[in-house]
């Protein structure tokens, strides 16, 4: 018996291998399904995919027999990966010196017919085969090897998408983790910022109402003013910073409730001055999406009418309509509106419009509009009213989660 040579190239294979985390997985119908079509196609009694390791051949999937794996000094596989780029046949191993006295061989399951159709990294490294075996000598025709090659690259497809696939969780749990920090961070900050604006903002109040009189129609009093929307200024984007990290970083949790009711709730929050007229059109109904996300539109939404209003009362319209797939939401404010030509950027992170009669925009509150409706499956864009009023429209759709 002959052992077969190690590859010039072994350390780098046995490194490549490493990376398809293959080794001692669990069965997969797959797998099996192609050593079972393989061993049907060649009439061969066993069909195997097996994988060469540094001391063994283990197999994948075994078609045929009980077997797991073999030593790979006795495996007629450690022999076919030295010939990377053709089939490995062997016709009667009984008369060849290389197996003729293979324990393999001349024991159970008594190999006398080998195929072997190399499984290729797509580096070109060797990882195994795809191997048809019998305890008879056979010729293979040439269709037979031709559809043993086609099912060895069915294979090495299937190993490429498992590392590929556990390539991905590996960056998706990086990006949670760095979600995580993101998120412990954008805390961390926040509050160490809002102590000291909030000290700020409390003596500026005792001067203000205390020591009035000291700064009185002086210039110092319109620097207090300017002092202290600045600081509400600092203490929203603080706020709206949190918010953001948060909705891009949590769990989505679906529920069922009115939609009626949840923009009521939001106004109700917000317009202790009532100036915000609501027109709901065909939303006195439940749907079941994610609460806390689209009350955060919402809020965003209404909060923008109410602040950049330019009429006495704000008249905000919302409509809805759904379809098997999505849920569709048109909102509708008679405010100033905003040019064509901003309708991109006012979704940008810390994008405003620079308006003069409000300073106090973040440009958080769409980004953050936007980023829900995104990980909602959804999109979001404005769009003219159809009325041909002032006034913004904002069009958008999310996706309807699936329920057993």
């Amino acid at each position: 018996m002959k052992s077969a040579k190690i590859p010039h190239n072994e350390k780098e294979r046995l490194a490549v291998l490493k990376e398809y985390s293959i080794l001692d997985t669990l069965p997969e119908e797959e797998y099996d399904a192609i050593t079972k079509i393989a061993s049907g196609i060649c009439n061969t009694q066993i069909a195997l995919v097996s994988i060469v390791d540094k001391d063994r051949q283990w197999f994948k999937s075994a078609h045929g027999v009980n077997a797991t794996e073999t030593p790979r000094d006795i495996a007629f596989c450690a022999h076919s990966i030295l010939n990377p780029d053709e089939l490995f046949i062997i016709n009667d191993a009984t008369k060849d010196d290389r197996f003729f006295d293979n324990p393999l061989t001349i024991n159970e399951p008594n190999v006398v017919f080998y195929a072997g159709a190399p499984l290729n990294s797509t580096e070109g490294y060797p990882l195994g085969t795809l191997c048809v075996i019998d305890n008879k000598p056979k010729v293979l025709t040439e269709n037979q090897k031709e559809s043993l090659v086609l099912l060895s690259k069915q294979v090495v497809r299937l190993l490429e998408l498992r590392k590929k696939n556990k390539e991905l969780e590996a960056s998706n749990l990086k990006v949670k983790k760095l979600n995580e920090q993101l998120n412990n961070f954008a805390f961390r900050l926040t509050h160490d910022l809002k102590s000291p604006i909030n000290g700020v903002h409390f003596l500026l109040n005792v001067l203000k109402e205390d020591h009035l009189a000291l700064f009185k129609n002086t210039e110092a009093e319109e620097h207090l003013s300017l002092i202290s929307d600045r600081i509400l200024y600092i203490d929203d984007l603080i706020n709206e910073i949190l918010n953001y990290s948060k909705v891009t970083s949590e769990n989505i949790i679906y529920e069922n409730f009115n939609i009626k009711i949840l923009l009521d709730t939001i106004i109700n929050n917000i317009d202790f001055e009532n100036k915000i007229t609501l027109e709901a059109n065909n939303l006195d109904l439940e749907i079941f999406s994610s609460k806390i996300g689209l009350l955060q539109v919402f809020q965003n939404l209404i909060s923008n009418s109410r602040k950049f209003c330019d009429e006495e009362k704000s008249i905000i319209s919302v409509n809805f309509k759904e379809d098997a797939d999505k849920y569709y939401f048109t909102y509708e404010d008679n405010g100033p509106g905003i040019e064509e030509k901003y309708w991109d950027k006012v979704f940008a992170l810390f994008e405003t419009l620079g308006s003069s009669k409000n300073t106090n925009n973040t440009g958080i509150g769409l980004a953050t509009v936007k980023a829900i409706i995104k990980r909602l499956g959804g999109k979001i864009n404005l769009k003219k009213r159809a009325d041909e009023k002032k006034g913004v429209c904002f069009y958008f759709y999310i996706y309807k989660k699936k329920t057993n």
